[in-house]
């Protein structure tokens, strides 16, 4: 299973952002929408799960959930926007990663067997961090593995 994993597109999706989500079995957006019709054009590509982020104060990413558990392939996946913001203990209601936004930086780490991955920022550039999204693949045995997508753009 491919999963296509964005965040932090504030109101702008990138035309490059498509092709790296192209062939994805579900996309994930982990908040700072900032356009509602960003989940439209993404819905058409595969089923997609969003949540809310600091920015999505008001209007109808507003209504998004803060937090999200979403089952997939047979792994639980806990998705917020703030990862400082995490009040449980991943390992211990049974996730296979957490998934953040926010810091606009990506982020690939391992803690306690438990995925922590922070696809970045494809939206609007933020300092001189790099304009980047995410995958997580599944393999047959359950396995995952996550990458960061550098959209080819240099602005």
């Amino acid at each position: 299973m491919k999963i296509g994993v964005l965040s932090d597109t504030h109101g702008l999706l990138r035309a490059e952002v498509l092709p790296l989500l192209a062939g994805s079995d579900h996309i994930l957006h982990l908040g700072d929408v900032g356009d509602p019709t960003i989940l439209e054009t993404l819905i058409a590509i595969a089923p997609i799960t969003a949540i809310r982020g600091n920015i999505d104060s008001k209007g109808p990413c507003a209504s998004l959930p803060a937090t999200e558990v979403v089952t997939l392939a047979g792994k639980d996946f806990y998705l917020l926007h703030d990862v400082h913001q995490l009040d449980l203990e991943p390992a211990a209601a049974g996730f296979a990663a957490v998934l953040y936004g926010h810091s606009h930086k990506p982020s690939i780490e391992w803690r306690k067997e438990i995925l922590y991955f922070n696809p970045g920022s494809c939206g609007p550039r933020r300092f001189q961090l790099p304009i980047t999204c995410g995958q997580i693949t599944i393999n047959n045995n359950g396995q995952l593995e996550a990458k960061i997508l550098q959209l080819p753009i240099s602005s």
